[in-house]
């Protein structure tokens, strides 16, 4: 077996983070490294101490995915990795996001205020605008699509 590259490795450890989701669409995983270092990691669900999807349904369960991000409850992969960072006193100026899927426009503007320099994701998501945004903040944006999330288990 080859050894992987780092985009890689840590796209994996992304997709293992999703596992612990509670979203009922999309299990999401995201990862945020520095110099090689896990800063810190995120998935979807509810904030701490709300009723997560799985226990009360969705809202967005008949909305199409990308649109109507303020009927949701959970709060994004993302999003969680970079408040974790924040709660525990960890920059993430400069870091890389690794993410099971493309971030929507909520988590790009998030993304670009935390000086995060560049995301790798595996999955599209249907918001091209995210992408334009990124860009334009000159934030590097890779896909790698070999690396899907794992199945969440209760």
């Amino acid at each position: 077996m080859a050894r992987p590259s780092l985009d890689e490795y840590f796209m994996k450890i992304s997709s293992v983070v999703a596992t612990r989701s509670t979203c009922l669409r999309h299990n999401v995983g995201a990862v945020l490294v520095r110099d090689k270092r896990i800063l810190s990691t995120g998935y979807n669900g509810a904030p701490t101490g709300i009723s997560h999807c799985f226990e009360v349904g969705c809202r967005r369960e008949n909305v199409e995915s990308g649109y109507r991000h303020e009927l949701c409850r959970a709060v994004h992969a993302e999003q969680n990795a970079i408040i974790q960072a924040a709660i525990h006193g960890v920059s993430t100026s400069g870091a890389t996001l690794y993410c099971t899927h493309q971030p929507c426009i909520l988590c790009a503007k998030i993304i670009i205020n935390s000086q995060i320099r560049r995301v790798v994701f595996g999955n599209p998501y249907p918001d091209d605008e995210a992408l334009r945004f990124l860009e334009e903040a000159g934030v590097e944006v890779v896909m790698i699509p070999c690396c899907a999330p794992l199945p969440a288990e209760g």
